[in-house]
C-alpha cells in the first residue's frame, strides 16, 4: 500500500475523531505551533512538522494504556509517511516506546511537548492567563516547585534540551514564541 501525504485538514479531522478532550485539542495545536516555529528556526518542512505535531498524542484521550502503539496503527492504516509515523511515536521515548528521537524533528517534539503544558500552566495562573506577556524567567520560577504542574516530567524536557544542544531557558523562551503564534486558538491570548 502506497503512503501518501496527509493534509494539515485530514490531520486535525483525525485529531477530532479520537480526541474530545478540548484540553487534549488545545494541547495538539499549541504543540503544532511550536514545532512550525521551530521548523522556520531550523530549516524544517513547516508542514510536515506541524502535522506531527498536532497528531502526536491522536491516541491519548482513548487509549491511555497504549499511548504512541495506537497511534502508530492508526497512521499506518491510514497510508501516513513512515517519517512522521516514526517522529510521532519518538516523543514516547522511554515513558512507553524505545523508538529515540533522532532527527531534528525528532528531537523537537520530544523536548516541547511536556514544555507546553508547563508554558500553558504558567500563562494560566497570571492575571492575563496569556502567553503574550510571559517570560522564561516566570517558567523557570514555577520549574523549581515539583507540586505545580506536577504531571510535567521536567527531566524529559531537560534531555529534549540537551539533545537540541540548547540551554533550557532558551528552549523555553522559543517555546513560549512559537506559543504566541497560536495563542488565540490555543485560549492563551488573554484579553
Amino acid at each position: 500500500m502506497e503512503e501518501r501525504i496527509p493534509s494539515r485538514d485530514e490531520a486535525f479531522r483525525l485529531l477530532q475523531q479520537y480526541t474530545h478532550s478540548d484540553s487534549l485539542i488545545r494541547h495538539g495545536l499549541a504543540v503544532e505551533g511550536v514545532m512550525r516555529y521551530f521548523a522556520r528556526q531550523r530549516g524544517g518542512d513547516e508542514e510536515q512538522w506541524g502535522i506531527v505535531g498536532l497528531v502526536h498524542d491522536l491516541d491519548y484521550d482513548q487509549f491511555p494504556e497504549q499511548h504512541c502503539l495506537k497511534t502508530e496503527q492508526i497512521l499506518h492504516e491510514q497510508r501516513w509517511p513512515e517519517s512522521y509515523i516514526r517522529a510521532v511515536i519518538s516523543h514516547g521515548w522511554g515513558i512507553c516506546t524505545d523508538v529515540e528521537p533522532l532527527s531534528d524533528m525528532e528531537r523537537v517534539l520530544y523536548a516541547t511537548d511536556e514544555l507546553t503544558g508547563l508554558v500553558t500552566t504558567s500563562a494560566l495562573v497570571r492575571p492575563s492567563r496569556s502567553v503574550m506577556d510571559l517570560e522564561a524567567k516566570s517558567v523557570l520560577k514555577k520549574w523549581k516547585d515539583k507540586r505545580f504542574a506536577a504531571k510535567v516530567d521536567r527531566s524529559i524536557i531537560d534531555r529534549g534540551a540537551e539533545m537540541l544542544g540548547m540551554e533550557r531557558r532558551e528552549l523555553i523562551t522559543q517555546t513560549i514564541l512559537g506559543m504566541r503564534e497560536v495563542a488565540d486558538v490555543i485560549g492563551l491570548k488573554g484579553d
